[in-house]
């Protein structure tokens, strides 16, 4: 079993709050936390205990031992109130570990319900770090810091075959056949149950559409009317089934960056897939050959740096926010990162050379802003080329 980025994070959690609750995807490793830190552990998959929970959740919530771990808590989510009720009658942290597929909090009630009492975090795929056990290694860290060496040349195959698997653990132990028959069943019996338990679908066909139409998109600009029109539904299904993609945490819509520096920029969303190993299945890509000749090739590897940062931002703890960036004039820069005072502007190309012409987006975009902002191309080489202290060209490699 892989060590996980989030777990020291986890345990302070759990010492500072008497509610923690574990959010990501099915099959993300959340249950596999939990139990490493909780002998009672209780899941409303259980149709019994759900139904018992629902009517008579004092009865229900008296009757634990704890501290105690509670899966699946989005199919009770009335229970968080009584839960609030208990606390505040006797607050011990770390007495509930609570887990969910789909966003329970994204309900105001809820959320409001637990201010204070709870903390909330998300647990990802399994980044690359992690699965080559370095864990606590961050490259966010690693570029604020300006620490851009390698310890050995890290070849591109690599990337790849962490692209193909994606970051689900159990991926880990499958390998052909195996692999692509677990990913299809997980967009079968996952993405499409949680969809039905999510939203009233009335023409689940349809949703199943919409998932394999939007992988096509994961890294594009999210043109709503086209998704629409190619699909055949209304806008407002549209809105309704990205929402749900978001909500079981399988799609990012990712925010236009705006700021006051002369610049008339795009008020349209990019959409990225959270897992490459879902992205390639959908499109069918199982192999080095199919992906690197594949039309959708340089989605899929920007799709695999917006996954990494992600995670790495998540993992980071600091405040900070994550964009893309494009002006009206058709300045583009594929990730802004505000931190702090700071900015890391990055690209990212498949191409194994790099020139300055490379940074051109990014150097006007430097002679914009009044913040410290370090120009990063992560390419497919297996050097690091410094081009002046604010530009730099890092293989895909930093990233293992």
């Amino acid at each position: 079993m892989k060590k996980r980025t989030l777990e020291s994070i986890l345990n302070i959690a759990l010492e500072t709050f008497p509610i923690v609750l574990l959010n990501g995807a099915r099959q993300v490793g959340k249950s596999t936390l939990a139990l490493e830190k909780f002998k009672n552990y209780l899941t409303f998959d259980d149709g019994e205990l759900r139904l018992y929970a629902k009517e008579n959740p004092k009865a229900f919530l008296g009757n634990l031992e704890l501290p105690i771990c509670l899966d699946e808590i989005q199919k009770v989510p009335t229970l968080l109130e009584y839960m609030k009720m208990y606390i505040d009658t006797q607050r011990v942290n770390g007495s509930f570990l609570l887990t969910g597929s789909s966003n329970v909090l994204d309900h105001k009630d809820a959320k409001d319900t637990l201010v204070g009492r709870l903390c909330e975090l998300r647990v990802h795929p399994l980044s690359s770090k992690e699965k080559n056990d370095k864990p606590y290694e961050n490259v966010i860290e690693k570029l604020l810091a300006r620490d851009f060496k390698l310890t050995k040349k890290e070849y591109i195959e690599t990337t790849i075959e962490h692209i193909l698997d994606g970051g689900y653990p159990e991926i880990l132990m499958l390998e052909g056949m195996q692999r692509d028959l677990w990913f299809k069943s997980y967009i079968a019996t996952y993405i499409e149950r949680d969809a039905r338990d999510l939203a009233d679908i009335r023409d689940i066909d349809s949703f199943i559409k919409f998932v394999g139409i939007l992988a096509s998109r994961s890294a594009n600009l999210l043109n709503k009317s086209h998704l629409s029109n190619d699909i055949g539904i209304k806008d407002v299904t549209t809105d309704n089934y990205l929402s749900i993609m978001g909500r079981i945490y399988q799609a990012t819509v990712l925010k236009p960056y705006f700021a006051n520096i002369g610049k008339q920029f795009t008020k349209t969303p990019k959409v990225f897939f959270n897992d490459t190993g879902v992205l390639c299945s959908l499109l069918k890509i199982d192999t080095k050959e199919k992906l690197l000749s594949s039309p959708y090739s340089g989605q899929v590897f920007e799709t695999y740096i917006f996954c990494e940062l992600q995670k790495h931002l998540a993992y980071l703890q600091k405040n900070s926010a994550l964009y893309h960036y494009r002006t009206n004039d058709k300045k583009e820069i594929d990730f802004i990162i505000e931190i702090d005072n700071e900015i890391l502007a990055i690209e990212v190309k498949q191409s194994s050379s790099i020139k300055k012409d490379d940074f051109k987006h990014i150097i006007d975009f430097q002679s914009k802003s009044g913040k410290k902002c370090l120009g990063v191309v992560f390419y497919n080489g297996d050097i690091v080329i410094e081009f002046d202290e604010n530009l730099v060209a890092i293989p895909f490699g930093i990233f293992l």
